[in-house]
């Protein structure tokens, strides 16, 4: 089994965390990853997306042209990748950045409010992982519980009086994927 992920959206929306908490939370429950992250000098505001190769066999190369899933959280990044989705794939989108709607009919989508989500738990910080927590629910390859334990060992213990509220917006984002 090999999952080829993208993530991507503009810097500053946690996709390069996102991307690395799900390959941590992989290696730490035995598989094989890659984790390759790219984005402009600008980082914040501009585009950055990261790619995340999880398998039970060894990964020949990080670099791959075509996906498994795509998450996109801007409409840039839907461009660039809804037709790199391999037929069969996966497409999760959050509205709030994307003015016109992915297209493709030969791919499950699916939609995330996570911004909409983010505001009503008081948690703009917390939309990767409502983001995060839809990719959970939806592809069953990582176990909600091992995202909590990457996050006790990716966060500095002076930000672990937030792993609460990381798991309540992972919970969220469970809960309020759905199948378009």
């Amino acid at each position: 089994m090999t999952n080829e992920i993208i993530i991507s959206g503009f810097g500053g929306q946690g996709v390069l965390s996102m991307g690395k908490i799900l390959a941590y939370s992989a290696l730490m429950d035995g598989l094989e990853v890659s984790w390759m992250p790219a984005y402009g000098p600008e980082q914040r505001g501009g585009t950055a997306n990261v790619t995340v190769i999880i398998s039970t066999e060894r990964i020949s190369s990080p670099i791959v042209s075509s996906y498994d899933m795509a998450v996109v959280l801007n409409q840039p990044s839907l461009e660039k990748f809804e037709s790199k989705i391999k037929p069969g794939g996966t497409l999760i989108y959050d509205g709030y950045g994307i003015s016109i709607p992915p297209q493709r009919k030969d791919i499950n989508i699916y939609e995330i409010s996570a911004m909409d989500a983010a505001a009503e738990l008081g948690n703009p910080k917390g939309f990767n992982m409502i983001v995060l927590g839809g990719l959970l629910s939806i592809y069953k390859f990582i176990k909600p519980e091992m995202v909590l334990k990457a996050l006790r060992k990716t966060l500095p213990e002076r930000h672990h009086h937030l792993i609460p509220a990381n798991e309540e917006a992972l919970r969220k984002g469970m809960e309020i994927i759905k199948k378009i």
